[in-house]
């Protein structure tokens, strides 16, 4: 093992961070805000809309990332409608294309999690805030979607690590990311090891930050309820108290 390849490759690889961190958060953004009405239409919508919705999620879940952004990249260029078109633009450019495929690929994993979550919130809270009367569109931003979201982050911060892992495709489309610049790097130095070992310990450290980020609001979402509970308990009027007397004979 040449450690001075290593050091080489701990000082250029790290340049290629920014476009990885670039591609994950936008992609993760764009797929999150995507899956949310899905989700809904998922697990309430009607049976005609929600199996439109679960051919999206399967198809999307069923086959590779890579062949999906194979197909974008590559697959797009050849009809001569789309080359044609004004979105020829955004389609020609591999960061456009890998931007779209991951986060059509995020959309589909997070909808069928936020599904789960959704499906998974009592109903008896539900019928509670009906009767308090509050509108759909209000339970399900002020009810329904807090408590799924709760439920359902362990496993988004699950699907926020792959797309950190899975944000390494982008060099098969000539993208200069982490491994992108790795690959570069190796067909210089004709030294794939000691590169690649410093590459996996670059994912390595985002993604145990994902980790801990991801376990930190947990346990501030955990621990907001329990500060909002002791508030409300602090500031409770006590009941008053009532005498016990004994009638006089």
């Amino acid at each position: 093992m040449n450690l001075g390849l290593m050091f080489d490759a701990m000082m250029v690889l790290p340049s290629g961070i920014g476009l990885t961190l670039a591609l994950t958060v936008l992609s993760l953004a764009a797929g999150f805000l995507l899956s949310v009405p899905l989700a809904f239409v998922r697990a309430f919508g009607r049976p005609s809309l929600s199996a439109a919705v679960l051919v999206f999620t399967y198809v999307i879940r069923g086959t590779p990332m890579l062949v999906q952004l194979f197909l974008l990249y590559y697959g797009l260029g050849q009809i001569e409608a789309v080359r044609a078109s004004v979105f020829w633009v955004v389609l020609r450019d591999p960061f456009w294309c890998a931007l779209l495929a991951f986060s059509l690929n995020s959309a589909a994993h997070t909808t069928e999690i936020l599904c789960r979550g959704l499906q998974s919130v009592p109903k008896g809270v539900v019928e509670a805030a009906v009767a308090l009367g509050l509108k759909r569109i209000q339970i399900a931003r002020l009810v329904t979607f807090p408590i799924a979201f709760r439920i359902s982050l362990p496993a988004y911060g699950n699907e926020v690590v792959g797309m950190i892992k899975g944000s390494s495709l982008a060099s098969t489309v000539t993208l200069l990311e982490i491994t992108g610049m790795a690959r570069q790097l190796v067909s210089s130095t004709f030294a794939p090891y000691e590169v690649f070992i410093v590459a996996g310990a670059i994912y390595l450290a985002l993604t145990t930050l994902a980790v801990k980020a991801t376990q930190f609001l947990e346990r501030r979402l955990s621990s907001g309820d329990h500060s909002k509970q002791r508030r409300k308990a602090r500031f409770r009027p006590a009941l008053p108290r009532h005498r016990i007397t004994t009638p006089v004979p």
